[in-house]
């Protein structure tokens, strides 16, 4: 089993990655994800967990390009949602149903 990447991220903005001694970009981390590596990024000075951050940064930028995936009419319910403080449920039915999703995806070739 291939051990988790961690990425550090420096106050510059830079990441670097641990495993391969060399910095890397958004667009590296995206295709960590595509093909399904282990990672998580850290802040190089206090050590605090990154990862959802960058990974909100590369789906926003996806979002920008293209035909976006979540409509304003989802992002406002999803805000509305979030302040009302079911963060929990709201995030297990969308974990269930993206799984399903990408396994109706994957089958379908």
């Amino acid at each position: 089993m291939q051990q988790e990447r961690v990425l550090k991220k420096y106050p510059n903005r830079r990441l670097y990655d641990t495993t391969l001694s060399r910095y890397v970009t958004q667009e590296d981390v995206r295709q960590l994800v595509l093909e399904r590596v282990g990672f998580r990024v850290v802040d190089a000075r206090s050590g605090a967990d990154l990862t959802r951050t960058v990974l909100l940064q590369i789906f926003a930028e996806q979002e920008s390009r293209g035909r976006p995936l979540l409509s304003p009419d989802v992002l406002t319910e999803l805000i509305r949602l979030a302040d009302r403080g079911v963060q929990e449920r709201v995030a297990g039915e969308l974990e269930r149903c993206l799984a399903e999703i990408a396994d109706h995806a994957s089958a379908t070739g």
